[in-house]
């Protein structure tokens, strides 16, 4: 399977291309970089570490993704949407771990999933998406009388809060609970806030230093509490995910998936 990494001189970027290196049954396609980029011209090999690769990167995404079987993009959520309307016209297979995107841009990516493969989740890694399935099954059991508060850390550079992997665990807290997680979420605290109200599904963020993520999923009852949590030590998790992610939906028919589709994880 020949793959595009997009945003390849990122630390996802990066972590992609070696993941690649060191899977059998893939080889490295293409890299992408946005316009400007300082590192476009260079082996993207050197760049991940690996020594030179042959592969060139630029800017110009319609060749590479005509000769390709699928793309990995860790980018940003303008550049992603662009992307998967190209690759959807080529039908080839999407992952996608950027977070933060709007509403309208998620109306965005359904279409090209009509066409074309996507595979998008806040998060890659096998075990965060266990986690998710815990977290699920949990506030089913556990019901609204236990109070859900999610905790999550990550590095200075960070960008978007919460963090889409603490809104993938607010979502299979919600789904546990069947009530919308649009509606009960609770993202800011300051001031005279008043009693919590019951059903809510709280998210407190934390930022600083390298941390590349941790998080905790907090269930308080009267008189005990559960707490579920996953730290990630190496980016690596998320890029052999989403390498694994590539090969499960590769010529697969066009959809919108997740990363519990890949593992098995889907809701009962």
């Amino acid at each position: 399977m020949r793959l595009i990494v997009a945003g390849t001189s990122g630390r996802m970027g990066r972590a992609l291309v070696r993941a690649i290196g060191e899977t059998e049954g893939v080889e490295l396609a293409g890299a992408l970089e946005r316009p400007g980029s300082e590192h476009l011209g260079r082996d993207a090999g050197e760049l991940a570490g690996l020594g030179p690769l042959g592969i060139v990167v630029t800017d110009d995404a319609l060749p590479l993704v005509a000769a390709a079987d699928g793309i990995l993009d860790f980018t940003a959520p303008e550049a992603s949407v662009a992307l998967s309307e190209l690759a959807a016209q080529a039908r080839i297979v999407h992952v996608i771990g950027t977070t933060g995107f709007s509403t309208a841009q998620i109306a965005r990516l359904d279409a090209a999933a009509r066409h074309g493969v996507i595979v998008r989740s806040g998060n890659m890694s096998l075990g965060v998406n266990l986690l998710a399935a815990l977290v699920r099954q949990a506030a089913r059991a556990l019901g609204p009388d236990w109070d859900v508060e999610i905790v999550e850390m990550h590095h200075r550079l960070k960008v978007d809060a919460p963090s889409g992997t603490a809104l993938l665990l607010g979502q299979a807290a919600a789904e546990g609970r069947e009530i919308a997680l649009a509606e009960s979420a609770v993202r800011v605290r300051d001031g005279h806030t008043g009693a919590r109200v019951e059903g809510t599904i709280g998210f407190a963020t934390l930022r600083g230093g390298t941390v590349v993520g941790d998080h905790s999923v907090i269930l308080a009852g009267p008189g005990e509490r559960v707490e579920l949590g996953h730290r990630a030590e190496d980016r690596m998790i998320f890029a052999r995910g989403a390498v694994k992610a590539a090969l499960w939906g590769f010529r697969r028919k066009p959809g919108h998936y997740g990363m519990a589709d890949v593992l098995g994880l889907q809701p009962a």
